[in-house]
C-alpha cells in the first residue's frame, strides 16, 4: 500500500496536503502571545499563590520595581537634588501607586520629651558640616540605615510600586525615561519582578525571532556539507519547517501562551524534524551508490521499505520520551509535550510519505563516492575509528563508560534546585547587579510576609509580632523585619529615657499601645501605617527581608516562620513571590521526576516490544540511563542549578537520543539475519547506517547551538546540556552499544 502511494496522483496529494496544513496552521500564530509572567509556571490554587491574594485583598498589590543607584557619596549635595527630582517625578507620575526613599522614610525622635517624626532628610545639605549632620542623622535611623542607604553611603534605594491600568513595558519605559532624564543613563540598575517579566518578554521576542532562522540556517549549511545535494538539504528542511509550523500553530490553536519555555518549541522541532529525513537521504544516496542501475522509483520504495518500520520505531520512542513531560508539574511543560509530541508524529509522517513523494519524481543524482570507498569525508573516518576501538577493544570501552558513569554519579549528590529567578539574565544584567547590591549592603530581595489577625493594639498580638521578629533576627542571612511592633519599639526609645525601663520596649497595655500610635499621628502621618496594618487595626504584617544563595539557606527561614505561624494563635499565614518560587523549585524538582520515570519506562517498555526481546530492551536501556546520569552529574560537579528549562532536559534528550539505539540494533539484527558474524555486523552497521546517526546527531547538535546566543541564561545552560546529552547518546549507540553487544556474543 505504501508503495502505491507513491505512485500518480496519489503522490500529489501527498505532496498537496501537507502545504495546505502549514498554511492553515499559520495563521492562528498571529494571535499568539509570549506570556513572560514565571510565577503563572507553579501550578494554580497552590497555597502560596491564595495566600498572596488574601494579602493583596487587604493591602493592595505590590510588584514593585527596586532602583539601585550608586555614587561617591549619596549624601552630597548634587546627588541629593537629583535623587529628590526622581523621587518628585515618580510620585507626580499617574503610572505608580507610591515610591519609598530616603525621601519619604521618617525620623522618629525625641525633642524636649516629646516624639517627633521628621523626615529622614529634612534638607538637602550645603556644605560639608550639613553633610555630616544628614549622615550622622541616618546612620542613628532604624527605618533608613542600611534599609535604603547602604553603610558605606554609596548605594541608595527606591521602591516604586506601579498602577495595575499599565503594561510591564510602559512602567520600566517611563521610570527609565524619568531616571536618565534626571540621573543619566550610568550608575543605577534594576530588579524586581516586573522588570524581570519585562526583561524575559524583550528577549524571549528576540530569541524567537532570531534564533529560529538561525538554526534553520545552520542546519542547511550542514546538511549541505554532509549530503553534497541541493535534495539533500530541501527535502529534510521542507519536513522541518511544516512541522514545526504545525507544531508552533498548534499552541494559539488550543488556547497555549506562548510562555519562556515554548521558546524551545521550534528550536527543538528543528533538530528533531529532519531525523527521519536525513535517514530516508542518507539511505537513497547508499543505493544509489551501490546499486547505479537502479531505477529512481525502485531507490525510493526500497528506501522506503528498509527504513519505514526503524523510522516508525524511532518516532514512537521520540514522542514516548517528549510525551513524558505531560506529568510534569509546570503546566508549560506539559503543554510542550502536548505540540512537541503532534509536530514529532507529522514529521515522522511527512518523512515517510512528503519527502519521498516528491523525491521519486527528481531526476537521480550522482553517486557518493563515500559509500563505494572512493572518498572518506570526516565522518567516515570517524566511524571507520570507532568501529575499529568497538571490535577490537570491547573490554575497554565498557570499563571507560563504566568509570564515567561513576565519577558523573557522584556529582548528581552536588546538584541543587534554582530558586533565584533573577538567574534568567546573564551576571552582567541590570537585574543580577541590582540584586547583587542589595543582598550585600540592603538584607536581600527575598521577602515573606506573616499576616496576624486580631485586636493589632493588645499586647497578646504585638507581642506576638516581636518574637517573630527576633526568631527570624538570629538567622545570620535574615537582613531586616519591618512591622509595628519594631516600629513601637522605636517609638518607646524616642518617648523614653534610656535608663527608663520602659525604653526600647513594648507598652505592656492595649491603653499604651493605643497612645503611642495617637502619638505618631500627631507629628507623622497616619498614612505610614497603611504599609502594616489595615484601617480597624484587625490585620497587619510582619515583614521578613532576607537573602538566599540556595535552598537550604531558603528553608531555615522559611520553615522556622511557618512553624511558627502553625504554633501561633494570631500569625494566620504566610505569603509572599519568595514562596511562590519556593514552590515553583519544588514543582521543578518534582516535574522532573516524574516525566523522567515516565519516560523511561515507556522507552523501555516500547524497546521490549520493538526486539521481542527483554535483554534487548534493558541494553537499549543503558545509553538512557548513561546520559541521564552523566547530565545531573555534570550539572552537580559545574555548578549548574537545576531551573525551569534543564528540568526538561531528560524527556527531551532521551527521546531524541534513542533514536540512535533503535537504528543501530536494526541494522545490526538484519546482519545477524543473512547470516553475519557480530563484529562484522557491527563494522557495516557503523560505516553505513552509522553515517546516518552521525549526520543526524551533529545536525541536532548544530541545531541547539543556537541557544548559546539566547539572552537567557537558563536557555544558554539547556542548550549546552541537550547538546551534552545527544552526543553521550551518540556516543553509547556507535560504540558503547556495540561493543556490548559483542562481549555478550549478541543472536
Amino acid at each position: 500500500m505504501k508503495n502505491r502511494l507513491l505512485d500518480k496522483p496519489y503522490r500529489y496529494i501527498l505532496i498537496v496536503i501537507p502545504v495546505i496544513l502549514f498554511i492553515a496552521f499559520l495563521i492562528p500564530m498571529k494571535d499568539a502571545k509570549i506570556n513572560p509572567d514565571l510565577m503563572r509556571y507553579t501550578p494554580q490554587g497552590t497555597e502560596s499563590k491564595l495566600n498572596i491574594e488574601k494579602t493583596e485583598e487587604i493591602f493592595g498589590k505590590y510588584d514593585p520595581v527596586i532602583v539601585v543607584f550608586e555614587a561617591d557619596d549619596v549624601i552630597d549635595k548634587d546627588v541629593l537634588t537629583k535623587l529628590s527630582a526622581i523621587h518628585d517625578s515618580i510620585s507626580d507620575c499617574n503610572f505608580f501607586v507610591d515610591v519609598i526613599s530616603v525621601f519619604d522614610s521618617k525620623n522618629i525622635r525625641s525633642e524636649d520629651g516629646f516624639m517627633l517624626v521628621d523626615p529622614a532628610i529634612k534638607l538637602i545639605p550645603e556644605n560639608e558640616e550639613e553633610r555630616k549632620e544628614v549622615r550622622e542623622d541616618i546612620k542613628s535611623n532604624e527605618l533608613a540605615y542600611k534599609l535604603l542607604v547602604s553603610e558605606d553611603f554609596k548605594y541608595t534605594v527606591m521602591i516604586i510600586n506601579p498602577e495595575e491600568d499599565y503594561t510591564d513595558s510602559e512602567i520600566v519605559t517611563r521610570i527609565e525615561e524619568i531616571i536618565t532624564g534626571i540621573w543619566g543613563p550610568d550608575n543605577y540598575d534594576m530588579t524586581g519582578m516586573l522588570y524581570l517579566r519585562d526583561e524575559v518578554q524583550e528577549k524571549a521576542t528576540r530569541d524567537l525571532m532570531i534564533l529560529m532562522p538561525l538554526a534553520l540556517l545552520v542546519m542547511i549549511v550542514f546538511l549541505f556539507i554532509s549530503f553534497r545535494e541541493k535534495r539533500g538539504v530541501l527535502l529534510p528542511m521542507l519536513v522541518v519547517l511544516i512541522s514545526t509550523g504545525i507544531s508552533m500553530g498548534l499552541m494559539p490553536l488550543l488556547g497555549y501562551e506562548l510562555s519562556l519555555i515554548a521558546i524551545l518549541v521550534p528550536i527543538l522541532m528543528i533538530s528533531i524534524a529532519n531525523n527521519y529525513g536525513v535517514h530516508i537521504i542518507s539511505k537513497y544516496q547508499e543505493l544509489n551508490s551501490l546499486h547505479p542501475d537502479y531505477s529512481m522509483d525502485k531507490i525510493v520504495k526500497e528506501t522506503v521499505n528498509s527504513l519505514s518500520k526503524p523510522i516508525i520505531l524511532t518516532g514512537l520512542t521520540t514522542i514516548a520520551g517528549v510525551l513524558g513531560l505531560l506529568v510534569h508539574v509546570m503546566e508549560p511543560a506539559v503543554q510542550m509535550g502536548v505540540v512537541c509530541s503532534i509536530g514529532i508524529a507529522f514529521a515522522l509522517l511527512l518523512s515517510l510519505y512528503f519527502l519521498p513523494a516528491i523525491l521519486i519524481g527528481m531526476k537521480k543524482g550522482k553517486p557518493q563516492k563515500s559509500f563505494n570507498g572512493q572518498r572518506s569525508s570526516p565522518i567516515d573516518k570517524v566511524l571507520k575509528f570507532a568501529s575499529s576501538v568497538t571490535i577490537n577493544k570491547s573490554k575497554s570501552v565498557i570499563i571507560v563508560f563504566s568509570a564515567i558513569f561513576v565519577f558523573a554519579a557522584i556529582g548528581i549528590t552536588r546538584l541543587e534546585v534554582s530558586i533565584n529567578n533573577e538567574n534568567l539574565m546573564p551576571k552582567s544584567h541590570s537585574i543580577r547587579k541590582a540584586t547583587s547590591v542589595m543582598d550585600k549592603f540592603f538584607g536581600g530581595t527575598k521577602t515573606i510576609s506573616v499576616m496576624f489577625e486580631g485586636d493589632i493594639k493588645s499586647p497578646e498580638v504585638i507581642n506576638d509580632m516581636d518574637k517573630l521578629e527576633k526568631i527570624v533576627k538570629e538567622f545570620p542571612q535574615t537582613g531586616n523585619v519591618t512591622s509595628l511592633a519594631s516600629i513601637l519599639r522605636i517609638m518607646s526609645e524616642a518617648l523614653n529615657d534610656p535608663d527608663d525601663p520602659a525604653y526600647g520596649k513594648i507598652p505592656d497595655t492595649r491603653d499604651g499601645i493605643a497612645q503611642y500610635i495617637e502619638f505618631y499621628n500627631m507629628s507623622g502621618d497616619p498614612e505610614d501605617f497603611e504599609k502594616f496594618v489595615d484601617f480597624n487595626f484587625e490585620k497587619a504584617i510582619v515583614n521578613v527581608q532576607f537573602r538566599a544563595r540556595n535552598m537550604k539557606e531558603y528553608n531555615e527561614i522559611a520553615y522556622t516562620i511557618h512553624d511558627f505561624c502553625e504554633s501561633s494563635e494570631h500569625a494566620k499565614f504566610e505569603s509572599g513571590i519568595s514562596l511562590v518560587e519556593k514552590d515553583m523549585a519544588i514543582s521543578i524538582t518534582e516535574g522532573q521526576i516524574y516525566s523522567l520515570l515516565v519516560a523511561f519506562g515507556a522507552i523501555l517498555i516500547l524497546l521490549w516490544i520493538i526486539f521481542k526481546s527483554l535483554k534487548t530492551g534493558l541494553i537499549g536501556g543503558i545509553p538512557l540511563l548513561f546520559t541521564i546520569v552523566c547530565n545531573f552529574g555534570l550539572m552537580g560537579w559545574f555548578g549548574i542549578r537545576l531551573d525551569i528549562a534543564t528540568s526538561l532536559l531528560s524527556s527531551v534528550a532521551i527521546g531524541i537520543g534513542i533514536d540512535y539505539t533503535i537504528h543501530v540494533f536494526w541494522r545490526i539484527k538484519s546482519e545477524l539475519e543473512i547470516g553475519k558474524p557480530i563484529k562484522e555486523a557491527v563494522d557495516i552497521c557503523l560505516r553505513n547506517t552509522g553515517r546516518g546517526i552521525a549526520i543526524n546527531a551533529f545536525s541536532v547538535m548544530l541545531g541547539f547551538s543556537v541557544l548559546f546566543l539566547s539572552g537567557i541564561t537558563m536557555l544558554k545552560s539547556f542548550g549546552f546540556l541537550i547538546i551534552f546529552s545527544i552526543l553521550l547518546c551518540l556516543l553509547c549507540a556507535l560504540i558503547l552499544i556495540p561493543a556490548i553487544l559483542i562481549r555478550i556474543k549478541y543472536k
